[in-house]
């Protein structure tokens, strides 16, 4: 695996990681209500995104249970379509996909130093 491909997984984990850690004490509803936390979780899922659109296809074939097209639909559609954004599927992505993509991500990735 390449360094930048490294880097690209690191960023993201990184966000992941950082999206789940918004989570704590939080509710769906919150998304609507709270719109510091909605953009909190909207820019890490598009980091998540972004950095998933330039993993080379030969670091993906490695990764085969990531859902590569869908990450990179989904920053898509948050880049272009944030004002018509179905929250419940954005609540499904943090509750259920980011700690698929996490446990996906984190045996791939050199253990911090």
């Amino acid at each position: 695996m390449s360094v930048e491909d490294q880097i690209r997984l690191r960023h993201m984990l990184d966000a992941a990681r950082e999206a789940m850690s918004f989570l704590t004490g939080r509710t769906a509803n919150d998304l609507r209500t709270n719109r510091m936390f909605l953009l909190a979780v909207v820019k890490e899922i598009e980091i998540i995104g972004e950095a998933a659109s330039r993993v080379s296809e030969e670091t993906k074939k490695t990764l085969p249970n990531i859902s590569w097209p869908k990450i990179v639909a989904m920053r898509n559609r948050l880049i272009h379509a944030y004002a018509d954004v179905d929250l419940s599927v954005l609540w499904l992505t943090l509750t259920v996909a980011l700690p698929e993509l996490i446990r996906e991500l984190e045996p791939a990735i050199p253990l911090d130093k």
